[in-house]
């Protein structure tokens, strides 16, 4: 398939609204406290008792951080107290153990992912106990197949970390990176050097990770076009295989942490969009593909492969290859899909520990999903992916006539298809390059749940 895209600065601006990313549909604002513990073990023995067994997933958060990121929106705990990590991986321990009893010993770990937070602001020989504690308790597939990936702040990470990191199986990294220009690290308060910085993707390359992806954010304070197009052509002569480009959502009624931004030092809509158009542009001439969803890829990466051969998958951590696992959340936050269902763990510690010492399972809400829901999940998940719908592969899997299904919705789609967004034939839809950056409105016409929901969803673009 076409991996670019077009920038049309009309088209952006007149779709410009606010939308889910979706992680997953329905989305996490639909998720109730009505699901419970026995609904999730419910679950689990409806996926043990499948025909095929499917693979597992796992995702352990790890909320702590030294210092706070004015922009960031994610659930961490900010402190200098190292030992704060102390009770909180002994409840870890112990979830994982308690998870590990619901699911049968064969089934195999194909991917694992610490997120948080900082993940390694735990010590090594905290790193070292946590990752012998998943493995005793979980069969993990061997390096060359298993995809093991763990998100690094490189002001958390010595070389000495990377090569302990190798040692005990992780094989990606993925690293915040977001600005290197100095006035703009001051503004959102991190303070992150050059040499930290590709001190760690050196260290990577030589201990034989995998894959390394780097995370950039526009929109933040002092950008320009000219600033931050300086930080991308540093940041390609590290050649990452991947790199996400994410829209700073500046939202400080939600996110206490944003009120420290200066809106005034914020660069104003035409600003965000030159930032892009002007990135888009630089990617393409390095080489990269458009993925989607703010990311892009090395043509010969796994996951440009994988959407080229229509196997590509997303899920909470994003874009994955491993379309057929059940992914189980570990720790404070985390959420997980086994089979048709959602859940989520304890937002905050004191819950979470009360739980896990109750010898409960940590779980805070959840969801089953309906037929409808199962319906539309898989319709979003392809136009997410693969910017494609055909018609008679959904027919053949889903049993519905998808142009009677879907009726309201295709006439919906007309304006965009009069637009040039999207084609909409007797055979399917067809996302055309313009609509590619325009995707999530794309999928939200086929939201069942958008025009109830009160939840604040960030701009597409």
């Amino acid at each position: 398939m076409e991996q670019q895209v077009v920038f049309d600065l009309e088209l952006l601006k007149k779709y410009d609204i606010s939308g889910p990313r979706y992680t997953s549909y329905p989305t996490a604002p639909q998720f109730t406290t009505a699901f419970t513990e026995q609904d999730y073990r419910a679950c689990i023995a409806d996926s043990q008792a499948a025909a095929v067994s499917r693979p597992l997933s796992l995702y352990v958060h790890l909320p702590f951080c030294d210092t706070i990121c004015y922009y960031c929106a994610c659930n961490k705990i900010v402190t200098k107290d190292r030992s704060r990590a102390i009770p909180y991986l002994q409840h870890l321990h112990k979830e994982i153990a308690m998870q590990a009893a619901l699911f049968d010993s064969h089934r195999v770990v194909e991917q694992l992912h610490w997120g948080g937070g900082t993940p390694t602001f735990i010590s090594h020989a905290q790193m070292t106990e946590l990752m012998q504690c998943i493995r005793q308790h979980f069969s993990l597939a061997d390096d060359a197949t298993g995809e093991y990936s763990i998100e690094i702040d490189p002001r958390e990470a010595s070389v000495e970390t990377i090569a302990v990191l190798r040692e005990i199986g992780f094989n990606r990294l993925s690293l915040g990176v977001q600005d290197l220009d100095e006035r703009v690290q001051q503004a959102v308060n991190r303070i992150q050097s050059e040499q930290e910085t590709f001190a760690v993707i050196d260290a990577a390359r030589a201990e034989g990770f995998r894959s390394i992806s780097l995370d950039l954010m526009y929109g933040l304070p002092h950008q320009t076009t000219e600033s931050f197009i300086r930080t991308l052509d540093r940041v390609l002569q590290a050649e990452p295989d991947r790199l996400s480009l994410f829209n700073y959502a500046h939202m400080p009624t939600l996110f206490k942490p944003q009120r420290r931004i200066n809106d005034d030092e914020l660069p104003d809509a035409q600003t965000k969009l030159d930032i892009l158009q002007a990135s888009i542009e630089h990617l393409g001439k390095a080489g990269y593909v458009y993925i989607g969803m703010d990311h892009f890829a090395r043509p010969d990466d796994e996951l440009a492969v994988a959407q080229r051969e229509g196997k590509l998958h997303r899920n909470f951590q994003g874009y994955s290859t491993h379309a057929d696992c059940d992914l189980i959340a570990l720790g404070v936050t985390a959420i997980g899909q086994i089979g048709d269902s959602y859940s989520q763990n304890q937002r905050e510690v004191g819950p979470y520990y009360a739980a896990i010492e109750a010898e409960q399972l940590p779980l805070l809400r959840g969801m089953r999903l309906s037929e409808d829901d199962r319906i539309r999940r898989r319709v979003i998940q392809a136009l997410i992916c693969h910017f494609a719908l055909d018609f008679a592969v959904m027919n053949a899997e889903l049993g519905i006539d998808c142009r009677d299904y879907f009726a309201k919705e295709i006439q919906q789609l007309s304006s965009m298809q009069a637009d040039g967004l999207l084609a909409v034939s007797e055979t399917g839809i067809q996302v055309r390059p313009a609509g590619r950056l325009l995707i999530r409105n794309i999928c939200m016409v086929f939201d069942a749940y958008l025009q109830k929901s009160a939840q604040q969803f960030s701009k597409v673009i």
